[in-house]
């Protein structure tokens, strides 16, 4: 027998033998690359805490988080605020809703149970090997998808969209010079099909084209248990300046994103969110260029900023953005032929209202003068209404609002 085989691969000279050694070598070199990964994203730590929902939050000194690996940034002075805020920020001090419609300000997230980190430090999630082992490759993890962005319909190339597997029920506006956006929106824990696909809320700031030199800021809430392992309801940010083919990822995961606060983390997870019929929880959240500096900025609640993302990362963005998105997105894999079933927002179509579906309110762009103004001519768009839906309107204390959101899957979306 063995006669016969050896004879076998002398005339099969293309066949490659894999032996038990060669499978360890192999399996050997993935854990290199998974420790170099590791190294690469989970800085050291002064101060460790564990919160209750099994993630580690490392705070990282400031001067070594990973944006500055980056070898433009290795002689970067950090901005430690912004030099203007869009008129009317600083003032805020409460949430101002009508009485018929209550939200409650959230002010936490989960691993606040648990600790603190110190001034000086940034808190950072912590990357773990099984996180990394959940993407399809190393280099792939924590980055979106070639062609994720929601394009109204104003071109003959719409069907890219549908195409890429990603469902958006959008209000946008297009059209002006943009320098920034504002909105609140309630927080919820969608229920996701299976684990490649994902739901989220978000505003985009946009500049370039819809081709390959797309620039892209974005901030909101989503889950995601590819990226995170779990279904919670999570902070995140993102950027690209490449429509997602080289640049860019979420959160902390690579060189790009400067933070200077110590007290929120970059992909926990916010709690409480809002319960169907229950408590309404909201965020807001703040984009907006420095005139002076030319860096974009973060500000999340009424009182934390964040951070930004340096001027020279965004060609398209160097002077103003194009055009502002606000909305939900879903990945949609269509398992067996099927729509997915995964939710966005609350899971409920719009015309449910408050306390049952999902909101944006006092959507707002900042403008030439950095104030901020309501939008004008805004835009709605969704590539298939009887799956997820959008739903604009406008008044008193809300200002410029708009529901959104579905079940995916149902008897009107098969």
């Amino acid at each position: 027998m063995a006669f016969c085989f050896w004879v076998l691969l002398l005339f099969m000279p293309n066949v490659v033998l894999v032996t038990s050694a060669g499978r360890s070598g192999v399996v050997s070199q993935n854990n290199l690359q998974v420790k170099k990964r590791l190294k690469q994203l989970n800085k050291p730590a002064v101060k460790s805490i564990k919160s209750p929902d099994g993630d580690i939050i490392d705070c990282v000194h400031v001067s070594h988080q990973p944006a500055f690996d980056h070898p433009l940034m290795q002689k970067h002075t950090i901005q430690m605020r912004p030099t203007f805020h869009p008129e009317g920020v600083l003032g805020e001090s409460t949430i101002k809703v009508s009485s018929s419609k209550s939200s409650k300000p959230i002010v936490s997230q989960l691993w606040h149970t648990k600790g603190s980190c110190p001034e000086g430090t940034i808190p950072m999630r912590r990357t773990k090997k099984k996180d990394l082992l959940r993407a399809s490759t190393i280099k792939s993890y924590g980055k979106k998808m070639h062609k994720s962005i929601p394009q109204p319909p104003r071109s003959s190339d719409l069907d890219f969209i549908s195409q890429s597997g990603h469902q958006h029920a959008i209000a946008y506006v297009e059209g002006d010079k943009y320098y920034g956006a504002k909105a609140t929106l309630n927080v919820w824990e969608p229920k996701i099909q299976q684990p490649n696909e994902f739901s989220l809320s978000q505003i985009w700031i946009l500049g370039g084209s819809f081709g390959e030199d797309l620039n892209s800021i974005e901030a909101g809430w989503q889950v995601s248990e590819d990226l995170y392992g779990d279904n919670n309801t999570r902070l995140f940010t993102y950027w690209t300046s490449d429509a997602y083919q080289a640049t860019g990822c979420y959160n902390l995961l690579c060189s790009g994103f400067i933070q200077i606060n110590n007290e929120i983390a970059m992909g926990a997870s916010i709690y409480p969110v809002s319960g169907y019929q229950g408590s309404q929880y909201d965020i807001n959240i703040l984009l907006w260029k420095d005139p002076k500096e030319g860096n974009w900025w973060m500000q999340f609640g009424n009182s934390y900023v964040l951070g930004y993302w340096p001027a020279f990362l965004f060609p398209y963005l160097s002077d103003s953005a194009s055009m502002i998105e606000w909305g939900g997105e879903v990945v949609n894999s269509e398992s067996e032929g099927q729509h997915t079933s995964t939710q966005m927002g609350s899971g409920h179509f719009p015309d449910e209202g408050f306390g049952k579906a999902s909101y944006f309110r006092n959507i707002q762009i900042v403008d030439g003068s950095n104030n901020l103004r309501d939008p004008k001519g805004i835009g709605t768009f969704t590539e298939q209404p009887n799956c997820y839906d959008v739903k604009t309107g406008k008044m008193g204390d809300w200002g410029n609002y708009f529901y959104y959101g579905g079940p995916g899957r149902n008897p009107k979306c098969p």
